[in-house]
């Protein structure tokens, strides 16, 4: 009540300084003026008071029930009519009309505040803004039936009908004519544009920035960034739709992402825009773990320990059976025809090739090491081959000189089969020249 007091002493103040013996008073003397700084025009207006000060009470009835209160305002036909509390403002005919003990409201509008009897620090500023309300405080309504219905506190609504049938929802933000319009119990709401969050009714923790965004929606936390964004969603919990149109394919799924996107009525899945079909060139492949963080890899040594040669280790490659496959229909509704391998199968020839989802199970292959290992594999077929192909030419060379060898010698049994059969024939012919010689020296049989 400090600040109170202190406004009393200000007027107080004020009021010595108005009314001291060297100021001039005008002529006529205003209506309405009364003691204890109080002023009231109209039939039965301020009737009842007593010890209040400082209150104005202009129209029939306004400020009819007040005694000891303080600081109020009543403008309009029986505003504030009830009132015995302090530091009321309403404007407007029958504008805080109930409020009792309430204080620190302020209303502005026909029957803005209409019924509020207890609530404090309340504001009320169109034609039947938070006329329901009794006892709930701290709301705010700036509209034309905005909160109409509340009873509930802590709600803000700024807009023609905005949270206008919001009844117990408490904690509710809308801003935009017809925001939150159909919300009764639902809490924690943020509708902010033309019908954002427009049919929802309990749905809880909802945030929908943009016209029409999360129209039709009645699940929980959602959240839906743009125009229009996820306004096809009906009982969808847990979706995220940024853009304008995001997610205008979702109806009843639950924990989508879209991000530029129309997405798919599938739950438990992520959309993004403007990827398929683009070209990213000198980049690297993006990978996400089972925290759904996303990261690239990386191959510099300053980020890697413990690094030695692969070896045999790739061996195991050799065990692994490739299958051919298609997703249920869940996955793919087309039923393409697929290759890869099953993680199971690849989890029992070598366990550091599987990618494991939260809890621990084998969910998909490690397919960048199975290539790594593939590349390693290669490179060890290729030094064989390397190796086979130098063995093969040394044997080719070898082969090369014996033949070169068996050659000269085939020349040299030429040469001397050449020289024998000359000899041969020298021979033949000492021979025959002997046989010869021998006729010729023998006696003749006449020499007989």
């Amino acid at each position: 009540m400090k600040p109170i007091t202190n406004m009393l002493y200000s007027l107080i103040v004020l009021a010595g300084f108005v009314l001291s013996p060297h100021t001039h008073a005008v002529n006529p003397p205003p209506d309405g003026g009364y003691p204890g700084g109080n002023t009231a025009e109209g039939q039965a207006a301020l009737l009842s008071l007593t010890t209040g000060s400082f209150n104005t009470a202009v129209g029939y009835l306004s400020l009819r029930a007040l005694t000891q209160g303080t600081l109020n305002t009543g403008v309009g036909a029986g505003a504030l009519l009830a009132n015995v509390g302090d530091v009321n403002t309403a404007t407007g005919a029958g504008a805080l009309l109930s409020n009792t003990f309430g204080g620190n409201n302020t209303a502005n509008g026909v029957l803005a505040l209409f019924s509020n009897a207890t609530g404090a620090s309340n504001t009320a500023s169109g034609s039947g803004a938070l006329y329901s309300n009794i006892s709930s405080d701290g709301n705010t309504a700036a509209g034309f039936h905005a909160l109409f219905s509340s009873t509930a506190g802590d709600n803000t609504a700024t807009g023609v009908q905005a949270l206008e049938a919001n009844t117990t929802g408490v904690g509710n933000t809308a801003g935009g004519a017809f925001a939150l319009l159909s919300n009764t119990t639902g809490g924690q709401n943020t509708g902010t544009g033309i019908s954002a969050l427009h049919d929802n009714v309990s749905g809880m923790a909802n945030t929908a920035v943009g016209w029409a965004a999360l129209f039709f929606n009645n699940g929980n936390s959602n959240t839906a960034l743009g125009a229009g964004a996820g306004q096809f969603a009906t009982t969808s919990s847990d979706l995220i739709c940024i853009g304008d149109l995001a997610g205008q394919s979702i109806t009843t799924a639950n924990n989508v992402i879209c991000i530029g996107a129309d997405g798919e009525n599938v739950p438990n899945s992520c959309y993004i825009g403007n990827i398929f079909n683009t070209t990213s060139s000198g980049g690297s492949a993006v990978f996400v773990n089972s925290n759904g963080k996303l990261g690239t890899s990386t191959s510099s040594r300053r980020f890697k320990e413990d690094i030695k040669a692969m070896d045999k280790a790739s061996e195991a490659l050799i065990a692994l059976k490739p299958v051919i496959f298609r997703y249920k229909k869940a996955i793919d509704p087309a039923g393409g025809l697929q290759f890869g391998l099953v993680a199971e199968d690849v989890e029992k020839v070598n366990p550091n090739l599987v990618v494991r989802d939260k809890e621990g199970k084998p969910y998909s292959v490690r397919y960048d090491q199975v290539n790594a290992m593939l590349l390693n594999e290669f490179l060890k077929e290729h030094k064989r081959m390397e190796e086979q192909q130098r063995t093969i030419g040394q044997l080719k060379s070898n082969a090369a000189k014996q033949e070169g060898t068996v050659s000269d010698l085939k020349k040299v049994v030429a040469v001397l089969t050449s020289q024998l059969k000359q000899q041969a024939a020298q021979l033949q012919r000492a021979i025959a020249q002997l046989e010869i010689n021998k006729a010729s020296s023998r006696p003749g049989l006449n020499d007989q």
